[in-house]
């Protein structure tokens, strides 16, 4: 086991650092691009959030952009919120958390155009939309090769390797909960198998039911989630409100190398905040637009927006709760790789004991709601890749045997493992939107122009002939038609009344 972790390792290592230069040069060249959409347009985000979907021709409801949100959310707000920061700030010290802020910021420009070309290029499913990156690969580069390995690598990389990191945050979390009441018991590898029985068994009963079934779960357990966990850290901090200015500090001194930690100083530092905030927020990496995709919407850009909004909700305000509870604690950084475990004791050393029971059913529901989010992202790419409804039911099984494995997987292993594979998957999707960025911004354009001239948004594949390879966009959808957005309105007023 430890020579594959070294080899894992060292191959992390090495992809990490013209990753980085990519990530960053690709968010820079968006942020341009879109003219600082992510900023700019930060109100729209909101304004479309709640917006109505309209019905199918069956006569169903359609999935909202809030729903396709709370999908995203669901995969996003993981442990990598929890045991994925306490890890950046164990190894690489407080200044993880200013590059976690940085990649948030430069990402939300990615995330708003690969989810805008996730649902201009969409394909109608069996049940709703689906779409990705291995869609605008094969329809709007006419690249399919590029398509079947970015979808096969997905399949591989959150069906399975980021399942078992969810997992094994849930083994972790609820081992240090148990051991306050038997130390026997949290290390017994008994626990672990149960667990991992139960975690499998609930997925399995998730899964089975499709992508309604998925985001009417999500929607759900998304918003209480996070109001649970933001609303205790904001506690931890109204308590240490006086030294909230101390930490602040720590993060920009560390950021810049102040002070250097055993991962190598400033790079080292840097690496950890990138590779842990893309892991949380996903911006570039090709995975939130698959759920992106399945909204009806009016215009390809309106879930662009939603998405970007998805990144400043994981990392700027999630993710750093979860700084401010480790740091208020003044832990010690560079002894060892810590995860959720970190976390729990910086809770309990604030709160008291029952802090690190909480965090273990907020970490339950991190987890599995990240669990059904990734599970999606490998089922719309396995309906990229074949029509074969066995090969689904072969992925469904495999994804309940690595919710299995993950709760007996060690942690260094685990994450080095989903870093490897996130740089591999990352790295496709953003050659793919910075040659189709051109695509992206004339499609904002439209929505820019409509916004300015005082109508809803709405979008035709006529609007912009010049861009092909569309399958959707006809005027077919309800949202897509003027009178929706009139009787929409009249509704409103009528309420307001």
């Amino acid at each position: 086991m430890e020579l594959l972790n070294s080899i894992v390792g060292s191959i992390d290592d090495v992809i990490w650092y013209p990753m980085f230069v990519i990530l960053i040069g690709v968010g820079l060249y968006l942020t341009i691009r879109t003219r600082f959409v992510q900023f700019r347009r930060f109100p729209e985000m909101f304004r479309i959030l709640g917006e109505p979907s309209g019905k199918d021709a069956d006569g169903r409801t359609q999935i909202s952009s809030f729903r396709a949100f709370t999908i995203s959310a669901a995969s996003r707000v993981g442990t990598a919120n929890i045991a994925g920061v306490a890890l950046a700030i164990s190894i690489g010290g407080p200044g993880a958390v200013f590059w976690m802020w940085v990649i948030a910021s430069v990402g939300a420009a990615s995330a708003f155009v690969e989810s805008l070309l996730a649902q201009l290029y969409k394909h109608p499913g069996k049940e709703a939309y689906v779409g990705g990156p291995a869609y605008y690969m094969q329809r709007g580069l006419k690249a399919r090769w590029m398509g079947v390995a970015f979808a096969v690598i997905i399949c591989l990389t959150y069906g399975f390797v980021f399942n078992s990191v969810q997992t094994n945050s849930i083994a972790d979390a609820i081992s240090q909960s148990t051991a306050h009441f038997n130390e026997g018991l949290a290390s017994s590898a008994g626990l672990k198998i149960v667990l991992g029985i139960v975690l499998a068994a609930l997925t399995g009963f998730i899964i089975y039911g499709g992508v309604r079934s998925i985001s009417a779960i999500t929607q759900i357990l998304v918003p209480v989630m996070a109001v649970m966990y933001v609303g205790l850290g904001l506690l931890v901090v109204i308590l240490n409100i006086n030294l909230v200015p101390s930490v602040f500090l720590q993060i920009i001194q560390g950021a810049f190398g102040f002070k250097e930690f055993v991962t190598g100083g400033l790079m080292g530092v840097i690496m950890q905040g990138v590779r842990r905030g893309l892991f949380s927020n996903e911006a570039g990496m090709g995975s939130a637009p698959n759920a992106g995709a399945t909204a009806a919407v009016s215009h390809p850009a309106k879930q662009g927006f939603v998405q970007s909004l998805g990144v400043y909700f994981d990392t700027i305000l999630v993710c750093s709760i979860t700084a401010f509870i480790v740091l208020l604690s003044q832990p010690s950084f560079g002894d060892e790789a810590a995860g959720a475990s970190l976390t729990q004791s910086a809770l309990a050393s604030q709160l008291g004991g029952w802090a690190v029971h909480f965090l273990t059913v907020a970490i339950f529901l991190f987890a599995f709601s990240s669990v059904i989010g990734n599970y999606y992202y490998g089922e719309s790419n396995i309906q990229f890749l074949t029509e074969r409804t066995w090969v689904l039911q072969v992925y469904r099984a495999l994804v309940m045997l690595f919710v299995f494995i993950g709760t007996v997987a060690a942690l260094d292993l685990v994450w080095t493992l989903a870093d490897v594979f996130m740089a591999v998957m990352a790295f496709l999707n953003l050659i793919a939107i910075f040659l189709l960025a051109g695509v992206a911004t004339k499609v904002l354009k439209n929505y820019d122009r409509q916004r300015k001239e005082g109508k809803e948004p709405i979008f035709h594949a006529s609007d912009l002939p010049e861009i092909t390879g569309l399958e959707t966009w006809d005027g077919g959808d309800e949202v897509t038609t003027r009178q929706f957005w009139i009787d929409h309105e009249t509704l409103r007023r009528a309420a307001k009344k």
